[in-house]
C-alpha cells in the first residue's frame, strides 16, 4: 500500500511543491527519520524470530540475554525517530498553513471591488480559514506517512519473503488490490467534497448576513423566514457531510476486512507447515508481525487518502484566489513627488462594474483645487461615492483619468497616495482595538495632543473623555459599542489626525443632528486649511457651504456651480432643494423656490 503524493500537475501538488521547497532541510531530516524508524521497525520481527528459533526453543538463556540489548536499542531508536517525525511534520505543515494564509490575505488586500464581487466575501473568509486548514491537516498527515507507509509495505513484503516465500507471495497480490479499491473510493469522494466546501460558503454567507442585518430581521419580524433559510442551507451542508463521511468511513473497514480475510487462511496454512516441519515457528511470528505492520501502514495510508479529495478541492479554491490578478496593480515606476499646489482633477472618467451592461459613471469631469471645497450631490445611485473611490484608488476607471497632485493615481506610489488622500467612508467603520489605535491608523506617530485636537475638531472630545479609559477605551469590532453619530465623528477625527492634502468625505454628516453638523463643519473648515475637500452629501445645507457644487444625475455631471447658479439653471438640483426645503430657498429665508 502506498500513499502517492498528489500529482504535480494538480492544484494541490503544485501548491505543496512550491511551499515545501522553502523547507528543504527540515523535510530532508523528516524523511531520514522516517527511514530510520522504518528500518528499526522492520528489523525487530526478524530479531524476534531468530530469538525464538535459536534461544527459546533450544532453551539457550545466554543467547536470549545477548539479544535483549539489541532489541532494546532498536525500540529506543524507533521511538526517538517517531517523536522527531511527529514534531517535524507538525512544524512543516504549520509553516505551510502560515504561508498560504499570508499569501491569500496579502493578495486579498490588493483586490478591488471587482475581485471581491467575483469571489464573494463569505467565500474568501472560508478559503482563508477552513480551506487552508484542510490543506494543512492533509500536509501533516501526508508527511507523517508519506515515506513510512510505502516503505513499511514494500519492506514488510521483502522481509516476509526472507522468512517464507510461499506465504509472502499472497501479500504481493493483496497490497495492489487494496490500493486499487481505495483509489476507486477516493475518485468518488472528490465531487462530494467540492459540494461540501460550497455548502460551507453558503452557510457562512447566510450567517454573516443574518448577524450584520439582525436589527432589520427583527424590525420586519422575519426571524422564522431567516431560520428556514439557514435551516435549508444547513441541511444541504449536513447531507453533503454525511455523503462524504460514509465514503470516508468505508475505506478503513474495507481495508481491514480484506487484510483479516487474508490472514485467516494464511495462519491455517502456516500452522500446517509448522506442524509438518517445513517452516520454523519463529518465521510464523515474524510473518504475523509483518502482516500487522502492513495493516497499520494501510490504515495510515487510508487516512491520508481519505483526506486527499477534500484537500484537492480546497487547494483548487485557494489557487483560484491566488491566480486572480488584482486590477489595482502597483505602478512599475511609482511617482512619489506630487505638486502640493494642484488638487484633484477628473477628466472623461468612465467606470463600469464587472458584468454590468451600463457604466456607473459616464464622462465625469471634475476639478477640486487646494483650499477649496467641492460638494458632489445627486440622487441615490447616481455614482457619488464611486467618484471618491476612484480618487482614493479603491477602483480604477474603465477609461479616462483621475489626477491627484498633477499625477494619475495609477502612477502614484500607493503609500504616497494613502498619505495624500484621507477618506471618511459612508459606513464610518471602526476597527477593534482602542480609540487611540483607531485614530492613529493613518499616522502612528501622532501624539495624544494631536488626537485630542482632532477629536475637538470632530466634536467628539466630550464623549471620548467620558469613556472609561479615554483614548484607551475599547472599540468593539466595527465600532458596534458606539452610536452611528459617534462612529462618524471618530472616523472624521481619524482623517484629521492623518492630515492629508485631499479630504474625501462620503456623506459624513448623515447620522448627525443639525446643530452638531454645523459645529463639525465649522471646525473642519478651520482644520483643513489649504487642503482639498471633496464632499459627497445628500444634504443641501451642507452643499451650500461648499465653494462649488457638482450635480450627478444617472452617472453624468448634469451641472456645476454655486448654489444660486444651480438653483436657477439646473432642474435636478432644484428638485433636491424643493424636496428638502418645501417652504422656500434656505439661502434666502422666506423666498420660495420656483419649480
Amino acid at each position: 500500500m502506498t500513499t502517492a503524493p498528489p500529482a504535480a500537475g494538480t492544484p494541490l501538488g503544485t501548491l505543496l511543491r512550491r511551499l515545501l521547497r522553502r523547507h528543504r532541510l527540515p523535510l530532508a531530516a523528516l524523511l531520514a527519520m522516517q527511514l530510520l524508524q522504518c528500518a528499526c521497525m522492520l528489523y525487530l520481527p526478524a530479531v524476534n524470530a531468530d530469538l525464538i528459533d535459536h534461544g527459546v526453543l533450544r532453551g539457550d538463556t545466554g543467547y536470549i540475554t545477548a539479544q535483549l540489548p539489541l532489541m532494546l536499542a532498536l525500540a529506543l531508536v524507533q521511538m526517538a525517530a517517531l517523536v522527531t517525525v511527529a514534531g517535524l511534520s507538525s512544524w512543516i505543515s504549520g509553516c505551510v498553513g502560515h504561508d498560504i494564509r499570508e499569501a491569500v490575505f496579502g493578495l486579498v488586500h490588493a483586490f478591488s471591488t471587482r475581485e471581491f464581487a467575483r469571489h464573494g466575501i463569505p467565500s474568501l473568509v472560508t478559503r482563508t480559514i477552513n480551506d487552508v486548514q484542510q490543506v494543512q491537516v492533509f500536509t501533516q498527515t501526508c508527511l507523517a506517512v508519506a515515506l513510512s507507509a510505502p516503505v513499511t509495505c514494500v519492506g514488510g513484503i521483502l522481509m516476509a519473503l526472507r522468512q517464507d516465500v510461499p506465504l509472502a507471495c499472497v501479500l504481493v497480490v493483496e497490497v495492489p488490490v487494496l490500493t486499487v479499491v481505495i483509489l476507486a473510493i477516493v475518485r468518488r469522494m472528490q465531487p462530494v467534497f467540492r459540494v461540501l466546501q460550497g455548502g460551507i460558503d453558503t452557510v457562512n454567507r447566510i450567517l454573516r448576513e443574518q448577524i450584520t442585518g439582525l436589527r432589520i430581521v427583527r424590525a420586519f419580524r422575519k426571524e422564522d423566514v431567516e431560520r428556514a433559510r439557514f435551516a435549508a442551507a444547513n441541511d444541504a451542508l449536513t447531507d453533503s457531510a454525511l455523503r462524504a463521511g460514509r465514503l470516508t468511513t468505508l475505506m478503513f473497514p474495507l481495508a481491514q476486512t480484506l487484510v483479516n480475510l487474508t490472514a485467516v487462511p494464511l495462519l491455517l496454512w502456516a500452522a500446517h507447515r509448522v506442524g509438518s516441519g517445513s517452516m520454523p515457528l519463529g518465521a510464523v511470528t515474524a510473518f504475523l508481525s509483518y502482516l500487522t505492520q502492513i495493516l497499520v501502514a494501510v490504515v495510515s495510508a487510508t487516512t491520508a487518502f481519505a483526506m486527499l479529495p477534500r484537500a484537492q478541492v480546497c487547494a483548487e479554491r485557494i489557487t483560484q484566489v491566488l491566480s486572480t490578478a488584482p486590477e489595482l496593480t502597483p505602478p512599475a515606476v511609482p511617482v512619489r513627488d506630487l505638486d502640493p499646489g494642484r488638487g484633484v482633477r477628473i477628466t472623461g472618467a468612465v467606470f463600469t462594474h464587472p458584468g454590468a451592461q451600463e457604466p456607473v459613471l459616464r464622462d465625469i469631469d471634475l476639478v477640486a483645487e487646494p483650499g477649496r471645497t467641492v460638494a458632489v450631490v445627486g440622487s441615490t445611485g447616481s455614482g457619488k461615492s464611486t467618484v471618491l473611490s476612484l480618487v482614493a484608488r479603491l477602483a480604477d476607471v474603465t477609461s479616462g483619468q483621475v489626477l491627484v497632485g498633477g499625477q494619475d493615481v495609477r502612477d502614484i506610489d500607493p503609500a504616497v497616495l494613502a498619505r495624500t488622500v484621507g477618506l471618511v467612508p459612508q459606513g464610518a467603520l471602526l476597527l477593534s482595538g482602542t480609540v487611540a489605535s483607531n485614530l492613529r491608523y493613518g499616522r502612528p506617530a501622532a501624539t495624544d495632543e494631536d488626537l485630542w485636537r482632532a477629536l475637538r475638531a470632530a466634536e467628539a472630545e466630550h464623549f471620548v473623555r467620558a469613556l472609561d479609559g479615554g483614548l484607551g477605551a475599547a472599540v468593539a469590532q466595527g465600532g458596534s459599542n458606539f452610536s452611528g453619530g459617534q462612529r462618524q465623528r471618530l472616523a472624521m477625527a481619524r482623517v484629521l489626525v492623518q492630515r492629508p492634502r485631499v479630504y474625501l468625505l462620503d456623506d459624513p454628516f448623515s447620522a448627525l443632528d443639525q446643530a452638531t453638523e454645523l459645529a463639525v463643519r465649522a471646525s473642519l473648515a478651520r482644520e483643513v486649511g489649504d487642503g482639498t475637500v471633496l464632499l459627497v452629501t445628500q444634504r443641501i445645507g451642507a452643499a451650500m457651504a461648499a465653494d462649488r457644487i457638482v450635480v450627478l444625475d444617472e452617472g453624468r455631471v448634469s451641472g456645476a456651480g454655486t448654489h444660486r447658479e444651480l438653483l436657477e439653471h439646473n432642474a435636478t438640483y432644484r428638485e433636491m432643494v424643493v424636496s428638502q426645503f418645501p417652504d422656500g430657498d434656505p439661502s434666502r429665508p422666506g423666498e420660495p423656490v420656483s419649480r
